[in-house]
């Protein structure tokens, strides 16, 4: 599952969730996560693992953050063998976890089962829905945290993207992408 969407989205935070209940139902998750490098420095934070504490600990659980090194996309260059050398290593489920910061952030859609893109409830209107780019490659949109007083606006910008997507072309004759 190749998961992208803005800062603050909860990214990180949906994978330690979602990680933890995958492997309290036996699986083996490999979360390959990927940070922006400086173009000044060429460092990078690597913090995503900080946010997975829970998850770093569990043994059926592998952590691999990485930075972009200058790569496009929102992966690095090496994002598609690491996804293989993670199948092969016995993960039988892989996220990965993209930089994840606009409209172009989708090279993970064309290496991943299924692309997911995560949206906070203050995520935009319907114009930003049909923009083009990450819109139109995601089969599932997801608007994260829900909850509290944000349940009326994550209601509202759910209803936006439902029926921005009506307008997209679909990728799939099978699969009809879903908020």
């Amino acid at each position: 599952l190749g998961l992208s969407g803005p800062p603050g989205a909860g990214k990180s935070t949906f994978i330690e969730c979602f990680g933890k209940m995958l492997t309290e139902r036996k699986h083996k998750v490999s979360v390959l996560a990927v940070d922006p490098s400086s173009s000044t420095s060429g460092g990078s934070l690597l913090g995503d693992k900080t946010r997975m504490t829970e998850l770093s600990r569990d043994l059926n659980a592998y952590i691999r953050p990485s930075p972009t090194s200058g790569t496009l996309g929102g992966v690095t260059r090496t994002t598609n063998e690491a996804i293989l050398l993670c199948e092969g290593g016995g993960y039988d489920i892989v996220l990965v976890e993209t930089v994840g910061v606009g409209q172009s952030e989708f090279a993970v859609a064309d290496m991943v089962d299924m692309f997911i893109l995560l949206l906070p409830p203050a995520g935009g209107d319907e114009l930003q829905g049909i923009k083009r780019g990450i819109i139109e490659m995601a089969d599932l949109v997801a608007i994260n945290k829900a909850d509290g007083d944000l349940v009326v606006p994550a209601r509202r910008i759910q209803a936006e993207y439902i029926s921005a997507m009506k307008l997209l072309r679909k990728r799939s004759k099978v699969w009809r992408p879903k908020v």
